[in-house]
């Protein structure tokens, strides 16, 4: 608009802009001359153009008309001027407004658009910032519905767990800190007879009787005190008055921040499993008793066979009569060999059997075994050859009487087994090392032989050889296991090789310790001796009776215990033989009788028992001073006296050897040596007790997969065990576990059972020896 009017009105403005330069009279006179020269130039040439010639009078006319309109034409232009130069003025006021107006306006745009701006960034913002509630909002509704989820299904969960709680036939239950019940399952409340919100808030006393809240209580402080969990068993009585045996399993629990809240309880009921228990004891107790009444009853009679043949045949007889009384005698033995096997199935399940090492003279041991089986031998006219290669030591340390079953086996199967032929039995002995000597013993036959295949079977237990040329023969399967087992026992090793049809070769290999003063031991050094013999079987008592007189001794015999108690009030005897099973009472009654009414004061008392069940050290634990096994032997009688009354400094020290030799049969003392020897005592006694706590760990992964009668995994972990158990001497129990590892056993899942109890026993055991090893060695140091 400005510039387009600037254009319009440029020369009326540039010509006000000149009046107001030069004056508006200076001006107007200007203007009043140049109007009277027009005037006068005009009025000249209209008339010279009209009339052609000029009159005075018409210049004055003109001039005169020009002098009257030309103060009014002065005083209107003088005017316009004004005015143009006010509308001048004005017109500048009003463009320096508009000037003012429009920079004001480009500063309020330039605001505006600063607002504008500011506005689009806040609506931004406030677009973003609905956007995020939005999100927010969206976000926060999709938390809700997961919070509600979450809260249904952690609800359907408590409800799911409680069904399951409450369905469990086990005993749950927690207590808080203060020992107040806070929550239980069904079985609590049928338990107790409460429910759940009755026993809320409520101690164990206020619950159960004084006896079992007692109980209760204690092993609830021992889980709040070591932080750790326990388990016991007891009897809990239902509100019914029903009594239940539970397994209980205690233990604290804590919220998500470790803070504990009490302790949860989980109880499962055990009673079957408690009267089962209880069942196999009481059948282990009866198999027992019943063992040790036929121990009795059948060796009664069967001591009076042997013992009377044995005596009938040092008489005058002839040559039929002798025949037919070793014929009596030779079976007898037998019979008494085979009964011994039974008894040691039973001493081997309870871990019962042990070696009573005494001073043998090999030679009469020898030659007494042969004679025995000669006479068998000749019942089925073969051929018996015996050969002892010298030079064989005089004496050793041995447990003659499983020696003796071990060999009886042997040879018995020898006989049964072969119906043409030959047998032989030889003795040979190598040179004695360090006081041990290897002595072997080889029993061959010509008989129907074992194949190849079966010979890493026949020591299994209950396993019987599946071949035609076997079934003239029967058996239990039991012989040659207890042999490979008593072998073992005595630190030997038993081989065998075999060609069917052409006969079987056995060979015992034993570590026997030299005796370098048994004659002591072999010859009665006492004589006259005084003997009260109690004793109520009359066959037993013509047997007794007979030996000790032939040794010397003068004896007085009573039939009860009543009677020998009678006996020994009227006087004073040097030596009571005491049977231990007595018609009025039994054995350790009338010792005790004796005892508490001081008749036997210097004078000893010597069981005489048929019960193999028992060891020695029971009987001196009941006031006995020796035991004698029935069959009486007089080799046993010799020792017994000679140790009760001689001099105790003149008899080996045969305790000492046998723990020794015990020690030796249980321990690769070699290995523990050469140990001791390059790492030292301490550093053994270390990883003793290193295998002593990771053992009871492998045993339940054992005991685990036996359960479940996995045999894969039951021969790998005997496999560890037995590398662990070599690995600190443990000979005994490296044997057996190497049994346990054998899966390709013929007879396994039939001896698995038996070789782990047997294992237990061993660990058991055999870890009491190897630590009172280490202890001498100690002291040793």
């Amino acid at each position: 608009m400005q510039p387009s009017s600037l254009q319009n009105d440029h020369w009326a403005i540039r010509f006000a802009q000149f009046v107001a330069r030069f004056g508006t009279v200076r001006i107007s006179i200007f203007f009043v001359f140049l109007t009277l020269v027009f005037t006068i130039a005009g009025s000249y040439f209209i008339r010279m153009y009209m009339t052609g010639e000029v009159h005075i009078e018409d210049f004055v006319s003109a001039l005169m008309l020009t002098l009257l309109s030309a103060p009014w034409v002065l005083y209107f232009f003088s005017e316009l001027v004004n005015q143009l130069q006010q509308s001048r003025n004005n017109l500048k006021e009003v463009v320096a407004q508009l000037e003012r107006l429009r920079e004001e306006d480009v500063l309020l745009n330039r605001e505006l658009q600063n607002h504008v701006r500011q506005l689009n960034v806040e609506v931004e913002e406030r677009r973003k910032a609905q956007e995020d509630r939005e999100k927010v909002f969206t976000e926060l509704e999709l938390e809700i519905n997961k919070k509600s989820e979450q809260e249904q299904q952690a609800q359907r969960l408590s409800t799911l767990l409680r069904s399951i709680i409450d369905a469990s036939p086990d005993l749950i239950y927690y207590r808080n800190e203060e020992g107040r019940f806070a929550g239980c399952n069904r079985v609590a409340e049928q338990m107790t007879g409460k429910t759940e919100a009755e026993l809320i808030g409520l101690t164990p006393h206020q619950v159960y009787d004084e006896e079992l809240a007692r109980q209760v209580v204690q092993s609830d402080h021992e889980v709040l005190e070591s932080n750790a969990g326990i388990t016991e068993e007891l009897w809990l009585r239902f509100a019914d008055g029903r009594k239940r045996y539970y397994e209980m399993r205690k233990v604290p629990f804590y919220d998500k921040e470790g803070n504990r809240l009490g302790l949860l309880a989980f109880g499962r009921d055990i009673t079957e499993r408690k009267q089962s228990q209880v069942a196999l004891e009481k059948a282990s107790r009866d198999k027992t008793a019943f063992i040790a009444t036929i121990s009795h009853e059948l060796r009664t009679p069967l001591n009076g066979i042997v013992g009377l043949s044995r005596m009938l045949r040092d008489t005058q007889l002839s040559d039929e009569q002798y025949s037919w009384v070793s014929t009596i005698y030779a079976s007898a033995i037998t019979l008494g060999n085979i009964f011994n096997d039974i008894i040691d199935i039973d001493k081997l399940g309870r871990d019962k059997l042990e070696l009573s090492l005494k001073t043998v003279n090999l030679k009469d041991f020898f030659a007494e075994l042969s004679s025995i089986i000669q006479l068998l031998v000749a019942d089925k006219n073969l051929s018996f050859q015996t050969h002892m290669d010298e030079p064989l030591p005089d004496f050793v340390e041995a447990d003659g009487t499983r020696l003796r079953q071990v060999l009886w086996n042997l040879l018995f199967n020898a006989v049964k087994f072969t119906q043409k032929g030959s047998i032989s039995f030889s003795m040979t002995a190598a040179t004695p090392k360090q006081g041990i000597c290897e002595v072997v013993f080889k029993v061959a036959d010509s008989g129907v032989g074992i194949p190849e295949s079966e010979l890493d079977k026949i020591f299994a237990m209950y396993y019987q050889v599946q071949h035609p040329d076997h079934q003239s023969a029967t058996g239990t399967g039991i012989g040659l296991a207890i042999c490979k087992q008593m072998v073992d026992l005595m630190g030997g090793e038993i081989r065998v090789s075999s060609e069917v049809g052409k006969g079987t070769c056995f060979s015992v290999v034993l570590p026997l310790a030299v005796s370098t003063r048994p004659a002591q031991l072999a010859e009665l050094k006492v004589s006259g001796l005084k003997i009260l013999l109690v004793e109520d079987i009359e066959l037993n008592v013509m047997v007794a009776k007979a030996l000790l007189e032939k040794l010397g001794q003068s004896v007085e015999v009573a039939m009860t215990g009543q009677e020998a108690l009678d006996m020994a009030r009227k006087q004073q005897y040097d030596l009571i033989l005491l049977d231990i099973q007595l018609p009025d009472m039994n054995g350790f009654d009338v010792a005790s009788r004796l005892h508490e009414e001081d008749l036997v004061a210097g004078t000893p008392i010597v069981a005489l028992t048929a019960n193999v069940i028992k060891v020695r050290q029971e009987y001196l634990d009941q006031g006995m001073d020796d035991v004698i096994s029935k069959p009486i032997k007089k080799s046993r009688v010799v020792e017994v006296f000679n140790n009760l009354f001689c001099d105790s400094e003149q008899l080996p020290q045969l305790e000492e050897k046998a723990r020794q030799s015990k020690a030796e049969s249980v321990l690769d003392l070699e290995m523990l040596q050469m140990l001791v020897d390059t790492i030292g005592a301490e550093m053994l006694t270390t990883s003793v007790n290193v295998f002593n706590q990771s053992i009871p760990q492998y045993m339940e992964i054992l005991m685990t997969n036996l359960s479940a009668k996995d045999k894969e995994e039951v021969c790998s972990q005997a496999h560890k065990i037995k590398g662990a158990a070599g690995s600190v001497g443990l000979s005994r129990v490296q044997k057996i576990a190497n049994q346990i590892q054998q899966g390709d056993h013929p007879a396994w899942w039939e001896n698995v059972y038996d070789w782990v109890e047997e294992l237990q026993q061993a660990l058991k055991l055999d870890m009491q020896s190897l630590h009172n090893w280490l202890a001498d060695q100690s002291i040793d140091d």
